[in-house]
């Protein structure tokens, strides 16, 4: 098990983000944050998509590696500066993961796939980014919406939403109308659908 790349780089992906000084609470335990975000990550895609490729599983695991070493306030607090913030994290996260990926004893054609995933290159034409972004919104929308909607205005949210929804294929779409949320983001997300 331990001369196994893919076990490999899922421990070295977790001890990475175990370094995250941001914790976060969850069935009355804490977690690094981003090392949290990783295992829901890897959970979801199990069970939406089970027996996905091994570069997007790799991928799913890493997505969010090293976030906390480039602070959101490290731009402008505006969208341009937040576009920007969200460019230079997806070109971190891939710098991080395709070095933990050699370490491991990957081959340059997986390393490259899973940087691609990474950046998120050919949203809504490649499948296996389809499917990663698919992940990330129901993580979101499971974990993370809540939260997120009880701190803003509801038409900030609607329109998150709305944007969140674009990138989702139906599938995602549906399978998000499975998943418990409160009552108040629940008639969110049913006005974002409307429009």
């Amino acid at each position: 098990m331990l001369d196994n790349p893919f076990h490999n780089a899922i421990s070295k992906f977790d001890a990475y983000n175990s370094n995250d000084p941001h914790q976060e609470e969850f069935e009355g335990k804490t977690f690094p944050k981003e090392l949290l975000y990783a295992r829901r990550m890897s959970e979801k895609l199990d069970a939406f998509a089970p027996g996905s490729p091994e570069d997007v599983r790799l991928a799913a695991r890493c997505q969010h590696i090293g976030r906390w070493e480039i602070p959101r306030d490290s731009y402008p607090m505006d969208r341009k500066g937040y576009l920007q913030w969200r460019s230079t994290l997806k070109i971190h996260h891939a710098k991080i993961a395709g070095q933990v990926l050699a370490d491991c004893g990957y081959a340059d054609e997986i390393i490259a796939k899973v940087k691609f995933l990474l950046l998120k290159k050919e949203l809504n034409r490649d499948s296996d980014t389809q499917l990663l972004e698919d992940v990330i919104c129901l993580v979101f929308i499971q974990y993370y919406l809540d939260e997120f909607a009880a701190k803003h205005d509801d038409d900030k949210v609607v329109d998150i939403l709305q944007k969140t929804m674009k990138k989702m294929s139906p599938k995602a779409i549906a399978e998000a109308g499975t998943i418990a949320v409160s009552e108040k983001t629940a008639a969110l997300i049913n006005k974002a659908a409307a429009n």
